[in-house]
């Protein structure tokens, strides 16, 4: 199975300056999990969408998987409580 190219929305950054660095930590390497199997351990498609979540801690990692073009697309990270709600 090809490794799949890992992709950013630019607001992603955004949200994890609002995470403390020793949680950013945790949460690029599950990200960087991702590139060898998308959908993994912990993955759930999230209804209505084209888009999974997986967990660290208490944080969720929103993503897209592009089969056709071997990308994820990490979509939004935020705390539990906010991540499904819109800005």
């Amino acid at each position: 199975m090809a490794s799949y190219e890992l992709q950013f929305k630019k607001s992603v950054a955004k949200d994890l300056r609002k995470i403390p660095n020793s949680d950013v930590k945790k949460i690029l390497q599950r990200v960087q999990s991702l590139v060898l199997n998308p959908r993994g351990p912990g993955c759930v498609k999230l209804s209505g969408q084209e888009r999974y979540r997986i967990r660290q801690g208490v944080y969720r990692i929103v993503y897209e998987i592009k089969d056709d073009e071997i990308i994820v697309v990490v979509v939004k990270v935020a705390h539990r409580s906010r991540v499904y709600s819109s800005d």
